[in-house]
């Protein structure tokens, strides 16, 4: 989840779970803001996620790990030491990641659901300030393009590991220099 609210003298956001924003400075970097704690899950956990990807799709023995380590997970949400995600409980939006920038250092916002976010994050067909400069140039339609072609490519998950083929691809790019 992301939110960004802005008004003429400031640029508040909140990131919780697996979305990412993204906030371009007036110099043109892009600064990725994420929850990092999902990559910070507890080694036995991260150990189990690892033996579901090393075993072939499709076959009991990885559906079998696959349940195990979704149990896993699922005992670390919204618990401490874990994740937090509001589609469980609301009321966790207080552990987001929360920051404030003036307004005049931001010149766009963008706020990418974690199937979008895999164009960098996954797929590597770029870095951040790529990927906002796609968005200047392309828009957002054609970077969740790029991504599905990424999957499309790779439909094992062995070129990219992944925990799904496919992701929910969404984005919100927001020009702050054009609006009031």
């Amino acid at each position: 989840m992301v939110v960004v609210r802005w008004n003429r003298d400031d640029v508040e956001h909140l990131v919780l779970s697996d979305s990412v924003l993204l906030l371009e400075g007036a110099d043109g970097k892009a600064t990725a803001v994420a929850d990092d704690r999902l990559d910070r899950l507890p080694d036995e956990v991260q150990a189990k996620r690892a033996a579901v990807r090393s075993l072939p799709r499709g076959t009991p023995e990885r559906a079998a790990a696959a349940a195990e380590y979704a149990l896993a997970v699922e005992a670390l949400r919204n618990a401490e030491g874990g994740f937090f995600t509001a589609a469980a409980d609301p009321g966790v939006a207080g552990r987001a990641v929360t920051g404030r920038s003036g307004r005049a250092q931001v010149r766009t916002v963008a706020a990418l659901t974690d199937g979008a976010a895999r164009w960098s994050e996954v797929f590597r067909l770029g870095g951040w300030d790529d990927c906002v400069g796609l968005l200047h140039t392309e828009g957002a339609q054609r970077l969740i393009g790029r991504v599905r072609a990424a999957e499309a490519a790779d439909p094992a998950c062995t070129a990219f590991p992944r925990g799904k083929v496919r992701d929910d691809a969404a984005v919100i790019f927001a020009d702050l220099t054009e609006s009031g």
